[in-house]
């Protein structure tokens, strides 16, 4: 829900604040977003390993760090709270709680920009987890989606679950829903190629399976507690 309403809400001010200056406007919504996420990765990392994204979830599932059954309840939250972020977003700038976007992106450009950008995501966050680097996660994600904001054409949505909410806010970052199932297809796939780069650049090994969900904070276990310190626990991934 923060993501979305992160993404949108951000997009919507821009707007607001710089009209008729799309370079300008892109700038700003990029930069709230890059900060943004890196805060809120912090914020719910230890909780749920801050799984904002099916693709993501779904590649920690085929690398072990995750049970395809937990992969499989996350993804309807992580929709339904895009969807819920969307609507916040266009609450807080009073606007109609849902309005279809119009915002046609599905040229073949943009789709090759999303198999780019959802691929970078992925072999980021697990070279991150495989070279013992997991804590940088956080920052690392939000300087890349920042970034990814220019150097692709789709500025990078690089998430289903974002795809969907962002049908439901005809603002500056909205997606008309006819664009929506091709961007979805090419982001799995993109999430197929980072899963082959991953395992290329990173041969798996029973170390590195091992670190697969290795990603953002420790998840807290209450009952792993003892004398009031908490041990070593597996990481979560963003």
């Amino acid at each position: 829900m923060l993501l979305a309403a992160l993404v949108i809400g951000s997009g919507i001010a821009a707007v607001q604040l710089s009209p008729g200056q799309v370079g300008l406007q892109l700038v700003e919504n990029a930069a709230a977003t890059a900060a943004g996420l890196f805060a809120i990765i912090l914020m719910v990392g230890p909780v749920s390993g801050a799984h904002f994204n099916p693709v993501v979830s779904l590649v920690d599932a085929a690398f072990g760090g995750l049970s395809w059954r937990d992969a499989a309840a996350y993804l309807p939250a992580q929709v339904v709270g895009c969807v819920a972020g969307a609507v916040l977003a266009n609450l807080m700038f009073d606007q109609s709680a849902v309005s279809i976007a119009t915002h046609h992106r599905a040229s073949g450009g943009h789709l090759l920009a999303e198999v780019v950008a959802t691929a970078g995501l992925i072999l980021l966050i697990f070279a991150l987890a495989r070279s013992d680097r997991a804590e940088r996660a956080p920052a690392a994600v939000g300087a890349y989606i920042g970034a990814a904001y220019w150097f692709t054409s789709s500025t990078s949505f690089a998430n289903p679950a974002i795809t969907v909410g962002r049908m439901f806010s005809d603002s500056f970052a909205g997606i008309a829903p006819a664009s929506a199932p091709a961007f979805i297809a090419v982001q799995v796939a993109g999430g197929a190629v980072g899963y082959g780069l991953v395992r290329l650049f990173y041969p798996p090994t029973a170390a590195a399976r091992g670190q697969a969900a290795q990603i953002v904070l420790p998840h807290s276990d209450p009952a792993a507690t003892v004398n009031g310190t908490q041990p070593h626990a597996p990481r979560g991934v963003s």
